[in-house]
C-alpha cells in the first residue's frame, strides 16, 4: 500500500512539472482584421531559446514586420489591445539598435511573394516558453503575435516604422 501512494505522489509531482514547464511547442493561429485566416506562427523550445516558425497566407505582397506583443488581445479591426511590443528587459526597438532589442522583435521581416504567402524561421532567445520564466510569453496570462503591413526598419522606436497591425494569434496556455 505504501508504494502505491508513492507511485500517486510521483505522477502527481510529474504532471505538476510538466504544467510548470509549459508547453514545448505551441502554434498560434493568425487571423486578419476582417477575420480571416492569415497564416500561423509555431514557437517551439529549442537549446538556445525559442524557434519561431512564421507562416503568412492572404497577405499583401512585400515585407512585413512581426512581433510578439504585451497582452493576450486580438480585438480587430486594429489589433490595437495587443499593447506595444513585449519587452520585460526595457530595451528598445530593433535587432539593429545597438542598446539592445524589445524581446518580442524578430531578426528580420516576413517576404511575402504574388502568391500572397511568405514564410520566415526565427530563433531568438529573449524569450521562453516556461511560464515561471522572467521572460515567459505566458506572463501575466500570455502575450499576442502581431503581423504589420509594412516591414520592420529594425531600429525606430518604438516599433520599426512598420505600419498598421493586419492580423494577430494570442500566445497563451491552453
Amino acid at each position: 500500500m505504501r508504494f502505491g501512494w508513492l507511485a500517486m505522489a510521483g505522477v502527481a509531482l510529474t504532471a505538476t512539472l510538466a504544467v510548470a514547464q509549459g508547453p514545448k511547442e505551441i502554434k498560434v493561429p493568425l487571423l486578419s482584421s476582417k477575420g480571416e485566416d492569415a497564416g500561423s506562427v509555431t514557437f517551439k523550445t529549442v537549446k538556445k531559446g525559442v524557434k519561431v516558425h512564421v507562416v503568412l497566407k492572404n497577405m499583401s505582397f512585400g515585407d512585413h514586420g512581426v512581433h510578439i506583443h504585451q497582452h493576450a488581445v486580438c480585438d480587430a479591426p486594429d489589433f490595437k489591445g495587443a499593447g506595444g511590443h513585449y519587452n520585460p528587459d526595457n530595451k528598445h526597438h530593433g535587432y539593429m539598435n545597438p542598446d539592445g532589442h524589445h524581446n518580442g522583435d524578430m531578426p528580420g521581416n516576413v517576404s511575402v511573394g504574388e502568391n500572397h504567402m511568405g514564410e520566415a524561421t526565427y530563433t531568438i532567445n529573449s524569450v521562453s516558453l516556461d511560464p515561471s520564466a522572467p521572460n515567459s510569453l505566458f506572463a501575466d496570462g500570455g502575450t499576442s503575435v502581431v503581423v504589420h503591413e509594412k516591414a520592420d526598419d529594425e531600429k525606430s522606436d518604438p516599433a520599426g516604422n512598420a505600419g498598421n497591425r493586419v492580423a494577430c494569434g494570442v500566445i497563451k496556455v491552453q
